[in-house]
């Protein structure tokens, strides 16, 4: 991939800030200043062996404000109990025209926009963004131009696809992509242990499964067809796969992934809401 971005403050690289900078990093991606901050002095001190501007926030009470006194677009990896506090700590050192772009889930653009006048922009990675592989939704509060929103696209995507979207979706975005890779992980998961239950070695169970996931994976994708036919091609009529799926569908597995998806997005909407 290719880009051209503005100078760049990451507050915060746990999983997912750590991820959107290695996408920063990679061959083809120019950033005008990179900077970063991390709890930890020790991963700061990583950091910097790599050739990153990284200040550690454990003994650095300025960190956070040093970071961002340049950058045009501040991305904000910290929980989502810490951003209001974390904006009210940098807002006197933010660039008036800087990009604010949040991933943290259930805090609204327009809770960000109560702590500081910048634009902002609220974001929903997921975790194969550590491959370059991830899905993120964006969307822009109520000060974000749409070069804000294509300044915001072109961070997310050195990590892979993004969607725009209402703010209103978001929050269900988390719930299916954001959430979605634990789903898969569980069903393969529970497969293996299925496997195991039918004689394979742990060692061969998981081989197998995870290698038809990640087959069946790359097969719809290479395709492009819908998942529904590519099910029936696998399903001989009589067979052993269709008693499998029968099983399943008895299950009502429509409406189980239904529910689950619920109750995530109640769950963001009670972390909006502080609880």
């Amino acid at each position: 991939m290719s880009a051209s971005l503005p100078a760049i403050a990451i507050l915060g690289t746990g999983s997912m800030g750590g991820a959107i900078l290695r996408g920063l990093r990679q061959p083809g991606v120019a950033v005008d200043a990179l900077r970063a901050t991390t709890r930890s002095d020790a991963t700061a001190a990583a950091l910097r062996a790599e050739g990153v501007e990284a200040r550690g926030t454990e003994h650095d009470i300025e960190a956070n404000r040093w970071a961002v006194a340049d950058a045009r677009l501040v991305l904000l990896g910290v929980k989502p109990a810490q951003i209001t506090a974390l904006l009210a700590e940098v807002a006197p050192s933010l660039h008036p025209e800087a990009l604010v772009v949040s991933v943290a889930a259930g805090i609204t653009t327009e809770a960000m926009q109560a702590v500081v006048p910048n634009p902002v922009v609220r974001a929903m990675p997921n975790t194969p963004a550590l491959i370059g592989r991830g899905v993120t939704g964006i969307s822009g509060g109520s000060r974000a131009t749409a070069a804000h929103l294509a300044l915001a696209d072109d961070l997310f995507r050195t990590v892979g696809t993004v969607v725009e979207l209402p703010e209103a979706q978001i929050d269900a975005l988390s719930t299916i992509s954001g959430s979605g890779p634990a789903y898969v992980f569980l069903l393969i998961e529970e497969f293996t242990r299925a496997a195991e239950a039918m004689g394979f070695e742990p060692d061969v169970a998981r081989l197998l499964v995870q290698q038809t996931f990640h087959g069946a994976t790359l097969l719809l994708e290479a395709t492009g067809d819908d998942p529904a036919e590519l099910r029936r091609r696998v399903t001989s009529p009589k067979g052993t796969t269709e008693r499998a799926i029968a099983v399943l569908q008895d299950a009502r597995l429509d409406e189980l992934f239904e529910r689950a998806a619920r109750a995530a997005q109640e769950r963001a909407r009670q972390l909006a809401a502080g609880a």
